[in-house]
């Protein structure tokens, strides 16, 4: 693809892949896998990509090796394992809750695991970037989502969230997890993420309403038949409460033609929101 040409400069054919365990953080470990492009530049982008609902990080690292290996940009694919980090509420959610329901103390979110893996990397791989671009899909769009609420102050570039099966929508009337009605999220954290640059990916043919993974709940039904549907609706609840309550509003929504649920095929079309035409190392 031409067009992805603009995104950097392409690094030499093979690029090392790596493997190794992250535990500096309050929760528990975390196995990454990485690409780090041979004689890769210290001031490159850093991409952390968030794996699906089958916790398959070595996967996403595997689809997205070629792309930062051609696009010269470190990545990392940090693995939410389902014993540690078990069903919805463990990855989707953010691992807020024990098991009992009791809430964690903010540190100890998966959310939170982002900037020290980050500041971890930097040293690892001698990177100097000073923001991260960060992308999920499916259960890891809803975790990106969620990042942009739940941590205040992440030092985020850029980020996508494609082909996320439901929402937590920017709306007060509509109860936690669907909306923010009951949630720990004030209007000021509503107001800092959408001035955030997120971008809604969204494959123009992820439009099966029987999908096998796809949330049949009537709240979730609410937000659409589809994935296509419910993406779109998302964008445009934030855009109306951003209108609404005169607060800057920096997310775009893009469509993917003829690409349905599948990881591989979005990630190419994910890079110029990643990337853009430069990254700011601030």
């Amino acid at each position: 693809m031409a067009w992805l040409a603009a995104f950097g400069v392409a690094a030499p054919a093979q690029a090392a892949k790596v493997r190794y365990t992250f535990d500096a953080w309050a929760g528990p470990p975390l196995r990454v896998y990485a690409t780090r492009p041979p004689g890769l530049a210290a001031d490159r982008p850093v991409v952390i990509v968030m794996h699906g609902v089958r916790r398959n990080a070595r996967d996403y690292r595997d689809q997205w090796h070629d792309l930062a290996n051609r696009h010269g940009f470190l990545l990392l694919a940090p693995e939410f394992n389902a014993r540690d980090f078990p069903g919805v509420e463990g990855y989707n959610f953010g691992d807020r809750r024990t098991a009992d329901g009791r809430l964690r103390p903010p540190e100890r979110w998966a959310y939170a695991a982002l900037e020290p893996l980050f500041d971890d990397a930097r040293r690892r791989f001698g990177a100097a970037a000073g923001r991260y671009a960060l992308y999920g899909h499916s259960a890891g769009a809803q975790f990106v989502q969620r990042t942009l609420l739940f941590a205040p102050g992440a030092r985020l570039g850029r980020a996508v969230a494609a082909n996320a099966g439901w929402y937590m929508m920017p709306d007060y009337g509509e109860p936690y997890p669907y909306g923010l009605g009951g949630a720990p999220v004030t209007p000021e954290d509503v107001q800092r993420a959408l001035a955030l640059p997120l971008t809604v990916l969204l494959g123009e043919a992820d439009d099966d309403p029987q999908h096998a993974s796809l949330r049949r709940t009537p709240e979730a039904l609410r937000q659409g038949a589809t994935r296509l549907e419910r993406g779109r609706r998302f964008f445009a609840t934030a855009r109306d409460y951003a209108a609404r309550q005169g607060v800057a509003f920096n997310w775009r929504q893009a469509l993917v033609p003829n690409v349905g649920h599948d990881n591989r095929l979005m990630a190419p079309a994910a890079l110029p929101y990643l990337l853009g035409e430069t990254y700011a190392n601030e």
